[in-house]
């Protein structure tokens, strides 16, 4: 709601905080949809004028806004990714919600139901009465999910090689571009999710929606930040990754199977 704006009580709302603004947007005050009107009052509908029987009947309430309520919690779900692949919410360390809540501008809710979801996800687990706690990952952890991952993207990515029309390859061409440009920025989440969008893609022409749900989930799961594990990535390892993108992509549109089966195979660690 913009400032000096009134809501449906008639009362002006106080100003927004000073200060840059949010990462994610505060959430308006909602109407109470439970408030009683007066039917008898000037905004009586028109059947009411007409004398027609309203004296027992009290109108409907209006809708919650649910779809606001979702949008935050999803620009919250997607803040705190951010900052963990980020290294900006450390292995081990407790967050509590009021805490982040106040970081990102809204209140505790949409961040408990956030890290929730997190939760499911295994990059937090719930500390009763304190927060939540980043878990420390391995570098086990992450072998055994980037095995987990070849097993389904490898064979997968063969087949679509030898079935996939040259056209639809092509199709690929910004996602494989952008990954370059999120590498070349040196941001480890920027380039994550790019990361992701193209692996999406390639699997997406294989019509299998369950498969690339899985897929994605373990993809995510395999960019949490390590404890004991190899250094960050920096700018030149993101940088190489991505030119497998645009090396594999051009090998499709070639149709070139061994440069693919070589390529599939140095990006997952010689799973093929």
């Amino acid at each position: 709601m913009k400032q000096g704006a009134q809501d449906s009580t008639g009362t002006r709302t106080p100003e927004d905080r000073p200060g840059a603004a949010p990462r994610v947007p505060r959430q308006p005050p909602l109407a109470d949809p439970c408030r009683e009107r007066d039917v008898s009052s000037a905004d009586a509908s028109p059947a009411g004028a007409r004398g027609e029987h309203t004296h027992s009947e009290r109108p409907l309430p209006r809708p919650r806004p649910v779809v606001r309520r979702s949008s935050v919690r999803g620009q919250v779900l997607q803040a705190l990714r951010t900052a963990l692949v980020a290294g900006e919410l450390r292995p081990g360390e407790v967050y509590s919600a009021p805490a982040l809540g106040e970081r990102f501008g809204v209140s505790a809710t949409p961040v408990r139901e956030a890290m929730q979801q997190l939760a499911l996800e295994g990059a937090v687990e719930v500390v009763p009465n304190r927060g939540f706690r980043v878990v420390e990952h391995g570098a086990r952890e992450l072998a055994e999910l980037a095995e987990v991952r070849a097993l389904i993207e490898v064979p997968m990515m063969l087949r679509l090689a030898r079935t996939v029309p040259v056209e639809r390859w092509a199709d690929l061409r910004p996602f494989a571009e952008a990954t370059v440009r999120a590498a070349s920025s040196g941001c480890r989440a920027t380039y994550a999710e790019a990361d992701r969008t193209f692996h999406r893609a390639v699997l997406s022409l294989a019509g299998n929606d369950q498969l690339v749900q899985i897929a994605e989930d373990l993809h995510r799961r395999a960019q949490w930040p390590l404890v004991d594990g190899p250094a960050r990535p920096g700018r030149a390892d993101l940088v190489a990754d991505a030119a497998q993108h645009t090396a594999l992509l051009d090998a499709l549109i070639a149709r070139d199977l061994e440069v693919v089966r070589s390529l599939v195979a140095e990006h997952f660690g010689g799973a093929a």
